[in-house]
Formats: C-alpha cells, structure tokens, sequence
C-alpha cells in the first residue's frame, strides 16, 4: 500500500493512502472525530441508556487503531468490561502504527498492550488487561462471520466516494445484522440513502451533530 503520515487540523496524525486517495480520518481532526463520533457518541450513549458496565464493540475498518486506543481507556478507567473486534482487510504493519504517535493520547500501558499483541490479535482474541479483550479480524467485511451480537458497530470504513462497495445495501445489512438489541450503529457519515436502508433494516435512525467539518452524523439503533 502506498503510505503516508499526514497531520490533521487538531494536531493529531492520520495515514493519507495514495490508493484509495483518502486519508484514515477526518482532515479536520483524526482525534477530534474518533472521539466525538465513536467513543462519545457511540459508546458512551450506549452505556448511559443501557446503564451497563460491559461492551461489545464492533469496529468496521480498524485501521490505525485509533478508535479501538480510546475506547480501551475509557473503558478500562471505568472499569467498563471491553469486548472489541475489528474487521480490516489490509492490516497496517505495527511499525507504521506506531508513527501515528497515538501514543500520545492514552495511558502507556493501553499503547503498549496495543503494540505488543497486535499481531497476536490479527489471529486470534487477545486479553490486553482486566478489562479489554481485543480482536482484529483480518479478512474482507463480506466474508466475516461471527455468532457474536455486538451492542455497538463502530462503522469507520472509508468514504462512499472512494468504497461504494463499503456503503452499499448488501455490506451495510451483512454489518447490521451483527447488531444486538438495544444496540448501536455510528458512523461520521449521513446520507440520504444510508438513512432509507437503515430504516428498511428496522432501526431507528437519528441524526447527531457531527465532528469538525461535518454538520451531522447518523446514530442507527436496533429496538429491543
């Protein structure tokens, strides 16, 4: 893959992939976005109306690891129990992770068990602490599968304009249907035609403000 270190409006690091012509996160702030969209937005209003103190999480699109690092503080400072699987077809190598100096924004030992079972995690379900088990599962979204019922999606994958595949009815229902009941589905994106496919799958779809440089966001959850 043809990559590069790129710094976003907040000061936070992002990877530009030539590729697909796009970066990893929001120009406008990586860690702005992955804290206001999923952590905030996401998880957190998930726990308050659940009023629970476990999570299953379901990332679509892991890349940098960025939304898996604060979501494993957070949980692990409130002594929330973490179950939190990412789905990535085309795994970044630990090195060029460890560049984006994410390191920076959470406690040591949350980078470090980052780093030091990622590849680990790439195959197999690693407990990082007493409160995060972390898996990466390295395949195409299509082609996973799991008996598993996730009570957040964190749908992170890149743009429509660049991945139409990844926003179509067939990836978003195959994502959805991972979905518990009182579960949530975020994502920094709201479309028209994402919303119609959303409700036609049964959830109940509501707009949120959106991070920097977007005016909303979707919030998608599963009725009880």
């Amino acid at each position: 893959m043809n990559l590069s270190i790129v710094t976003t409006a907040d000061g936070s690091k992002s990877i530009y992939n030539a590729e697909v012509g796009e970066n990893y996160h929001s120009k406008h702030g990586a860690l702005q976005e992955s804290k206001h969209v999923f952590l905030n937005t996401g998880l957190k209003h998930f726990l308050a109306a659940a009023d629970a103190k476990q999570a299953s999480v379901l990332e679509v699109g892991f890349g940098t690891g960025l939304n898996f690092l604060l979501t494993a503080d957070y949980c692990t400072s409130e002594q929330i129990k973490l179950n939190y699987t990412g789905i990535e077809a085309y795994p970044l190598s630990p090195e060029m992770i460890a560049q984006t100096g994410y390191n920076e924004y959470v406690p040591g030992h949350i980078w470090s068990g980052l780093q030091q079972n990622y590849q680990e995690a790439l195959q197999n379900p690693v407990q990082l602490n007493n409160f995060t088990e972390l898996h990466i599962a390295h395949t195409q979204l299509l082609n996973y599968a799991t008996d598993q019922q996730f009570n957040v999606i964190y749908f992170d994958a890149f743009a429509a304009i660049h991945q139409p595949h990844m926003w179509n009815e067939e990836a978003i229902g195959h994502t959805v249907k991972y979905l518990a009941p009182g579960g949530v589905f975020v994502t920094y994106a709201i479309t028209g035609n994402l919303k119609r496919m959303l409700k036609g799958m049964g959830l109940k779809v509501e707009k949120a403000p959106g991070a920097p440089g977007k005016r909303e966001m979707l919030r998608a959850t599963k009725p009880l």
